[in-house]
C-alpha cells in the first residue's frame, strides 16, 4: 500500500521543476522558485510564531501567488494555517482569528480594511503589499531549505464551515487530509506534466485546496490562478492558461452554463470539471457545450461522509451508498428503506426513506473541530460520524440528495427534504436558480418558501409556473410551494452557498415581490402589504 503523502512531500518534489509552476495574470513562478520562496517564508514563520503557543497563522486574501507560498512555508515549518474567510465581516471576523488561535495573520491590501479596527488582542496584522512585508522577509531571502519532520498526522490547516445554519466551525484538517485526495484525484484523472489546474474556488476553502491545489502538487502539474471566480472569464482563461482540470462547488457551474452560449465553447483543452452539488441539468450542459468530462462527486469538509461518483449513475444521483454510509431515521435510529417511486416517479414514502446520512463505521476522515469539544460529540456519537446531510436511496443502491438537516421542512406532519423540490422547481424553463426552506405555517408546522431568481430577460409568469407546478406528476401535494419570492440574487457565502437561514427568516418580510398560493387557490397572487399582515398574524396566532 503506497504511504499516505504530507503536504511538505508533494511541495518538495516540486523543487526541480523549471518548465511549469504557478501563472497569475502577469505573474509567472516555476515550481522551482515557487519551493524557494516558500522556503523564505518558513524561515519568516519560524522567527514570528512563538514556539509555546499554537503555531497558527491566518491568512486574509484571494486567490494570489502569496497564499499558495504561504501553504508551502506552512508545511515546510510545520505550521497551521487559518483559511479566513474574505466574505466575513467585523466581530464575526474577529471571532473566528481569536478561536483558531492565529498569532499573526497576513492579508493584503484589497482586504486590510477588513481588520482595521477590530479587536484582535496581540494578532499581529501584516499586508503583503504594504513596505512592511518586504522588510520583515528580507532576512530571509535564499533561506537554506529546512523541512520540518511532521507525520500524515498533523495538523496543516484549519478551514471554517460555510456557516450557512449557523456560525462557522473551524475544521482540523491534517496533512493527510490534504494530500491525499490530491494524490487519489491526480491519480484518478491521469493527470501530469502536461496538464494545467485552474483554480478560482477560493483558498480558504477545502474544495479548493482538496480537488484543485493539492491535485496540481500531487500530478506535478502547472497551476493557473484567478484572483476570484468569474463565470464570463471562465472560457477566456481556459484558452488563456491551456487549463486541462477544473474544481468547481455547485453554483459556479450554474453561473458558468448560464452565460451565453458560442459555437466554439469546446475550443478548449479542458478535459475534467470535478466538483459537488452540481445539478444535472448544469452537468449534462457542461458537458455538452464544453465537451469535457464532468465528475459530480458528495462530501464535506469536514469529511466524515464521501460519496463517490458512480460510472452510469441515475441523473441526479450522487452515486452508489458505499457499505460503511447508512441511511438513518433521524427520529427511530433505524436503517431507513429504500425510497418506493409511484407511476410517475413520485416518491411515496418519503417520509421513512429520508434519513441522515451516517458512517457508521466511525468518523472517517473527520479529525474534529479546533476548540470546540461540544461540535465533536454532536457530530461522532456513539463511535459513528453523524453528517447532518439528509438522503434516501433507491431500490438499486444510489442515492439521493435530500438536503442538511437543518433544511427539513415539517409538512402536515411529514418530513419532506428541500432539495428533491429544488430539483424539481429547476426545470421551469423561467428560473435560473431556486432556494427551498421552511417557513412557518399559519396553522402548525412549515409551509414550503422558494426564492427564486429568474431566467436572463425573464420575468416571474405567475400563471405559467402555476401550470407547470400543477402539471409535474413527481411533485406531491405538500411539496407544492405556496410562496415564492423574485429575487435578484441570494444572500450567499463565499464558497457560493444559499444562506437560507437568512432567507427563512426574512420570511415575506423583504424588499423582494413575494407571490402567495394558499392551498385551493387556481395560481398565485402578489403579497400585498394587507395579504402579510394577515399572514403574519395567523402564523403568531398559531404560535
Amino acid at each position: 500500500m503506497t504511504e499516505t503523502p504530507t503536504v511538505s512531500a508533494l511541495l518538495t518534489a516540486m523543487r526541480e521543476i523549471d518548465d511549469r509552476g504557478l501563472r497569475f495574470e502577469d505573474v509567472s513562478l516555476s515550481w522551482r522558485e515557487h519551493v524557494q520562496h516558500s522556503h523564505d517564508r518558513a524561515a519568516l514563520l519560524r522567527a514570528l510564531l512563538d514556539p509555546d503557543r499554537p503555531r497558527h497563522f491566518g491568512i486574509l486574501m484571494d486567490n494570489v501567488p502569496e497564499f499558495s507560498l504561504l501553504l508551502g512555508g506552512a508545511a515546510f515549518s510545520g505550521s497551521v494555517v487559518v483559511g479566513l474567510n474574505t466574505t466575513r465581516r467585523g466581530d464575526a471576523l474577529a471571532r473566528d482569528i481569536a478561536l483558531a488561535d492565529c498569532q499573526v495573520v497576513f492579508t493584503e491590501q484589497a482586504h486590510a480594511g477588513l481588520l482595521e479596527g477590530l479587536d484582535l488582542g496581540d494578532v499581529r496584522v501584516i499586508d503583503v503589499d504594504s513596505p512592511e512585508w518586504a522588510e520583515v522577509l528580507a532576512p530571509h531571502r535564499d533561506s537554506i531549505p529546512e523541512v520540518a519532520e511532521v507525520s500524515p498526522d498533523d495538523l496543516f490547516m484549519l478551514i471554517f464551515t460555510s456557516g450557512t445554519s449557523g456560525d462557522p466551525k473551524a475544521v482540523r484538517c491534517t496533512h493527510a487530509k490534504i494530500a491525499a485526495p490530491g494524490r487519489m484525484l491526480a491519480q484518478r484523472f491521469g493527470l501530469g506534466a502536461d496538464d494545467v489546474v485552474y483554480l478560482s474556488m477560493p483558498l480558504f476553502h477545502s474544495n479548493a485546496m482538496m480537488a484543485g491545489w493539492a491535485v496540481a502538487l500531487a500530478g506535478r502539474c502547472a497551476v493557473a490562478l484567478r484572483r476570484r471566480f468569474s463565470a464570463s472569464g471562465f472560457l477566456p482563461d481556459l484558452r488563456n492558461f491551456g487549463v486541462t482540470y477544473a474544481n468547481y462547488v455547485g453554483k459556479p457551474l450554474s453561473y458558468i452554463v448560464a452565460t451565453p452560449e458560442t459555437p466554439h465553447d469546446s475550443d478548449n483543452r479542458l478535459r475534467i470539471m470535478y466538483g459537488n452539488e452540481g445539478t444535472a441539468p448544469a452537468v449534462a450542459e457542461f458537458r455538452r457545450r464544453f465537451d469535457a468530462i464532468v465528475v459530480d462527486g458528495f462530501g464535506s469538509t469536514e469529511g466524515g461522509v464521501s460519496i463517490p461518483a458512480t460510472p452510469g449513475a441515475p441523473a441526479g444521483s450522487l452515486g452508489r451508498l458505499p457499505d460503511d454510509i447508512h441511511i438513518l431515521h433521524p427520529e427511530t435510529g433505524r436503517v431507513c428503506p429504500p425510497a418506493e417511486f409511484d407511476d410517475h416517479g413520485r416518491i411515496v414514502n418519503a417520509d421513512e426513506a429520508t434519513g441522515e446520512l451516517v458512517n457508521v463505521r466511525g468518523a472517517g476522515q473527520f479529525a474534529g473541530y479546533y476548540n470546540d469539544p461540544d461540535a465533536d460529540a454532536d457530530r461522532v456519537r456513539d463511535g459513528r460520524y453523524h453528517s447532518g446531510d439528509l438522503g434516501f436511496r433507491d431500490a438499486d443502491g444510489f442515492v439521493y440528495f435530500a438536503g442538511r438537516s437543518s433544511g427539513w421542512l415539517r409538512v402536515d406532519g411529514e418530513n419532506i427534504g428541500a432539495a428533491p423540490i429544488e430539483r424539481v422547481l429547476l426545470r421551469y424553463p423561467g428560473f435560473a436558480q431556486v432556494s427551498v426552506y421552511a417557513v412557518p405555517d399559519r396553522h402548525v408546522g412549515d409551509r414550503v418558501m422558494a426564492a427564486v431568481i429568474p431566467s436572463a430577460d425573464s420575468a416571474f409568469d405567475p400563471a405559467g409556473f402555476t401550470r407547470f407546478l400543477d402539471s409535474q406528476p413527481d411533485l406531491g401535494p405538500k411539496q407544492l410551494p405556496t410562496l415564492i419570492r423574485v429575487c435578484t440574487d441570494f444572500p450567499r457565502t463565499a464558497t457560493f452557498k444559499v444562506l437560507t437561514r437568512s432567507l427563512s427568516a426574512e420570511r415575506w418580510h423583504c424588499a423582494d415581490p413575494v407571490w402567495l398560493r394558499e392551498r385551493g387557490d387556481d395560481e398565485f397572487r402578489l403579497l400585498t402589504q394587507e395579504l402579510a399582515v394577515s399572514l403574519e398574524s395567523d402564523t403568531a396566532a398559531a404560535g
